[in-house]
């Protein structure tokens, strides 16, 4: 029987804070797969997530199918907007939810993971990684700090990620990001430059295909997800509408679910898809197809 296998690979998924949202799920579904698994949480809500490890209170989604628990094998701080800790400023990193969890930078982060691991250290990278403070501003309305902030974590970050960890993969890893669809397609309400940031994403990733596929042996590829009311998407404040649109207007008119982004990235992370790299993989019930709504043929 074909499978997805991981066994003997260690994957690093950057953005879980809790058990609502995508990087979670995708997680899991690499654990399932064999993986060993670390993550990399934001500062601020590193001690809250630790809580709901330690406290049993997320116990229920990390049950894996074996009735094991989901465990991670590390979890680092990582605050993505900086590649070294000196760029983060003095207020940043004197902060009370910053200061006693050592070099949270990406740097920090790759040095951590090799003398953990050494180097080689791991074979999967996941970023799920966005932010856009002023995501629920119109484009016509955002700051030039709050569009540029929006790039910075939700782009860049992956560019910076992996300058310092792709040379500490292995031949033949993956990477993947998530993307949305507001990246080619205006969707009123996804604002503060986050559409802008998506598109960036998309188009970093056939790049970065190219350079991290001849320098070393990696594929890059990003999941274009359909919506999902996660607690981060909360921030959006109309993702529950856009949920209930996009399920009542896709080939499969049912709601999205966080296991099938995982399976999929899982799938793309394995060496089942080998042959796929520099692409946007659409995990969305099939929304991205559609050209008119389907009330729009309604008498």
């Amino acid at each position: 029987m074909l499978s997805i296998n991981l066994s003997g690979r260690r994957a690093l998924v950057a953005g879980v804070a809790d058990d609502g949202g995508f990087g979670f799920q995708i997680a899991k579904s690499l654990a399932e797969a064999g993986a060993s698994v670390c993550v990399a949480t934001w500062p601020p809500a590193l001690n809250i997530f630790l809580n709901l490890l330690e406290r049993g209170k997320i116990d229920d989604s990390r049950r894996m199918a074996d009735g094991s628990l989901l465990q991670f094998e590390r979890i680092y701080p990582l605050d993505a907007a900086f590649d070294t800790i000196d760029a983060a400023p003095e207020d940043i990193r004197t902060n009370k939810r910053y200061k006693d969890v050592g070099d949270f930078s990406i740097q920090g982060l790759a040095d951590r993971l090799t003398s953990d691991f050494g180097s080689p250290a791991f074979d999967v990278l996941v970023h799920c990684l966005a932010n856009g403070p002023e995501v629920k501003k119109p484009l016509l309305e955002v700051s030039r700090a709050g569009y540029l902030s929006a790039v910075s974590v939700s782009a860049y970050s992956l560019i910076g990620m992996l300058q310092r960890l792709g040379p500490h993969m292995r031949e033949g890893g993956s990477i993947i990001s998530l993307t949305y669809m507001a990246s080619e397609r205006a969707i009123p309400g996804y604002g503060g430059g986050m559409s802008s940031a998506k598109a960036a994403l998309e188009s970093d990733t056939r790049t970065l295909a190219f350079e991290a596929g001849r320098r070393w042996g990696l594929r890059v590829n990003t999941v274009s997800a359909g919506p999902y009311a996660s607690r981060a998407a909360s921030a959006i404040g109309i993702i529950d509408r856009m949920v209930q649109y996009c399920a009542k207007n896709t080939p499969i008119p049912v709601a999205l679910t966080a296991e099938e982004v995982g399976t999929a990235s899982a799938f793309l992370c394995s060496p089942l898809a080998s042959g796929i790299t520099g692409s946007t993989v659409y995990v969305d019930k099939g929304y991205h197809a559609m050209g008119m709504a389907v009330d729009a043929l309604d008498p």
